[in-house]
């Protein structure tokens, strides 16, 4: 059997096998989660659809909303939804009206509370230890996080009561992936002991050691497959096998993603130059 030819074992093979595919012109409407990884991994699903011959219009909502959408036919495909853990729930409610297909793993996801590398690891390795009194003093009792709809916000929101963390002080905000990341950077500037509620990927892997903390009651969730979603009517009437094959070829990991996120946040480049510029910086 031959070898499977993915995104990880070789970009220009990879392209070669998409060109070869190309059809004639066809829309599709892809939901992409309004956060910055969620956008670049979009980007790069739809370079590839875009050099299938496909017209891509991209759509963009947090969580839920997207998976309604996806449920009432207003678009085609997400990318990515985060199964079985942060996105399973809504995924049960698209499947009650549509059948759906899971193409592809862009990367294995996960929710994480994490903290500086220079914090001590024998002072502050598992949540539980949050409640130290030495580390209570320490520590600052603003955990920023992201909306109410992502999995890591409602994993923290459990996890505040469950290791009775607002008994010690901790207060848990949601806001936006901008507020979140602004608050870390700022704490570790002026070297704080701070907790960031995060994921995997996400760019401030790229820049940062972070340290995940032991979860021993594990609220944080699985590591997740973060997938091409999409409605599998559709799918199966507008694409080719061959095409749905390529789809389900599409492996990334965290780091790619990670590394695209940091092209965008922190070199500039728009969600498609990064891709493009990742694509093709090793083809000759």
């Amino acid at each position: 059997m031959q070898k499977q030819v993915t995104l990880l074992s070789s970009k220009k093979d990879f392209l070669t096998k998409v060109r070869a595919t190309n059809t004639t012109h066809k829309k599709i409407v892809m939901g992409i989660t309004d956060l910055s990884f969620h956008r670049v991994t979009g980007a790069l699903v739809t370079y590839i659809l875009e050099e299938m011959g496909y017209e891509v219009q991209r759509k963009y909502a947090l969580h839920e909303e997207n998976f309604r959408r996806l449920k009432d036919e207003e678009i085609d495909m997400i990318s990515s939804a985060w199964l079985p853990s942060s996105h399973g729930v809504y995924k049960k409610e698209v499947e009650r009206k549509i059948e759906v297909i899971e193409l592809g793993l862009h990367y294995t996801p996960y929710a994480l509370w994490g903290v500086p590398d220079y914090i001590p690891q024998n002072e502050v390795d598992q949540i539980s230890d949050l409640l130290k009194p030495d580390v209570v003093r320490k520590m600052n009792k603003t955990i920023q996080g992201i909306g109410a709809g992502a999995g890591i916000t409602r994993f923290s929101i459990k996890m505040m009561d469950e290791y009775a963390l607002k008994e010690a002080g901790y207060i848990f905000l949601t806001g936006t992936q901008e507020e979140c990341i602004a608050a870390y950077e700022k704490a570790v500037k002026d070297k704080e002991w701070v907790v960031v509620p995060l994921w995997q990927p996400q760019f401030l892997h790229y820049t940062y050691k972070i340290r995940d903390l032991k979860d021993p009651e594990g609220l944080l969730g699985i590591v997740d497959r973060a997938v091409l979603l999409a409605n599998k009517k559709k799918i199966e009437k507008t694409f080719t096998p061959e095409q749905i094959e390529i789809l389900d070829e599409i492996v990334l990991s965290n780091e790619i993603i990670s590394e695209l996120d940091y092209m965008v946040n922190r070199e500039g480049l728009s969600n498609d130059e990064a891709v493009r510029k990742w694509f093709h910086q090793d083809i000759k």
